[in-house]
This record gives structure tokens, sequence and C-alpha cells, in this order.
């Protein structure tokens, strides 16, 4: 069985994958180097996991930082993630369930680096808050 923290993580890239602009290039923690061709594209990656107890349920409650990388090469690689982002970010929010395995989504941060490259690059990292709910004892479940 897979846990609901995988399971948020894979709807979240499912959703994405249709994502204006990046043609399908959406990726879970890409750890290696960008070639230009290959963008734009969007990495998602979790940053944290929070969890607390519910003394009155024998549930966790779980607030998941995650985070929405959109990298771009170009001129203007701030023009051209624009509408990427806000495509990605109508995505995310259209469904703050995350196909049902989530209790809300909150958008939280942007934050923006740009890069010397064979030609300019932006790193444009798109931060959520993702609730979610499981039973004490088993990961897995709600």
């Amino acid at each position: 069985m897979t846990t609901r923290r995988e399971q948020i993580l894979a709807q979240i890239a499912t959703t994405l994958a249709s994502t204006a602009g990046v043609d399908g290039r959406v990726y879970r923690s890409r750890v290696t180097a960008a070639a230009r061709a290959e963008t734009p594209m969007i990495v998602i990656e979790p940053v944290n996991d929070v969890a607390q107890q519910q003394t009155s349920l024998p549930k966790l409650d779980w607030t998941m930082r995650v985070r929405v990388v959109v990298i771009t090469r170009s001129t203007t690689p701030y023009t051209d993630a624009d509408s990427v982002i806000e495509s990605m970010h109508s995505k995310i929010m259209a469904d703050l369930t995350v196909g049902g395995y989530a209790i809300d989504v909150q958008p939280v941060l942007t934050s923006f680096e740009f890069l010397d490259a064979d030609q300019p690059a932006g790193v444009f990292s798109n931060e959520y808050d993702v609730k979610y709910r499981t039973s004490v004892a088993d990961l897995t479940s709600y």
C-alpha cells in the first residue's frame, strides 16, 4: 500500500501534467540538470510533513509543505514562467482535496531565482501546504 503522502504527490504530478507550456515535462524530485530543450518544466518536491495528533480521535492531522518549481531558460525567463505558473496554480487550486486524498490546499509563498547559464534561467519555487489526515497506526488509511 502507498502512504497518503505519496498518493497526494502522485496526484499533484498527474494534475500538473497538462499545465500549459510544459508539454508533460513534470518531474518528481528531479536532481539532474535541465537541458535547455527540456524547459519549461515543473519539479514537484515535498519539503516537510508535520503531524498533530487529535486527542479525541485516533487520527493524525498532517500539514505537508509541497514545493512546485517552474524552471525556464530563455532571454526572459520571468515572462516565460508567468503563464506556466498561472496555469499550474489554477490546476492545483481547482481541487483542494487533491483527488480526495487531502482536506485542503493553501498557497504559502513564491520565491524567484535567476541563474546564469548558456541562456538565462529562472527557477520559480511555489510552495503549498497540503492538509490531510491518516490513522495513528497506518499512514495509508484515513
